[in-house]
């Protein structure tokens, strides 16, 4: 048996980009608005619906973008009529690069962020950051799988993660 052994250059997807770090946001301890942006994820309503029920006495507003693209200017900017955005869902490779960088493009408009990500994109999704120079972006880790699961399933994942959301957003 014979093999024909090929070397061939591969595209890193983090690339390699000036490493200007990106300034973000602090959290503001008191605050009273959430904008739950969601990229219409199978389960990302249901997190985000949960997360809603269980942030206390504050509005909401609710933004929606495609999975696996990026935000519209005009739904950032509908997002960004908050004080604080949460993005969900990244739960595999596309969805997980733009809710990054749609959290990043928010924390160039003045806004803190916190995205929610399945632990299985999660390594992926810090490196990305990194290679944005947003090093410290809030991103939280929710266990995989999300899609596929019923709503009593989702929420009971998201439960788990109401305690490290409610420690970025400094609520007792």
């Amino acid at each position: 048996m014979k093999f024909k052994v090929v070397e061939k250059d591969v595209l890193n997807p983090l690339a390699e980009i000036m490493m200007v770090k990106e300034e973000l946001n602090p959290i503001p301890y008191d605050f009273e608005s959430v904008s739950l942006l969601d990229n219409t994820k199978p389960g990302a309503n249901v997190i985000l619906e949960l997360l809603e029920k269980n942030l206390g006495k504050r509005k909401f507003m609710r933004a929606k973008k495609p999975a696996g693209s990026p935000a519209t200017i005009k739904q950032l900017e509908k997002a960004a009529n908050s004080e604080i955005v949460i993005l969900a869902l990244g739960d595999c490779g596309s969805c997980s690069s733009w809710i990054i960088l749609d959290a990043i493009r928010l924390e160039k408009m003045g806004k803190p962020t916190i995205s929610i990500c399945s632990d299985r994109f999660l390594n992926f999704a810090h490196e990305l950051a990194k290679s944005h120079g947003a090093e410290d972006l809030n991103i939280l880790s929710i266990k995989h799988p999300v899609a596929g699961l019923s709503t009593e399933e989702i929420e009971e994942k998201t439960i788990q993660i109401l305690p490290s959301l409610k420690y970025l957003l400094q609520i007792p």
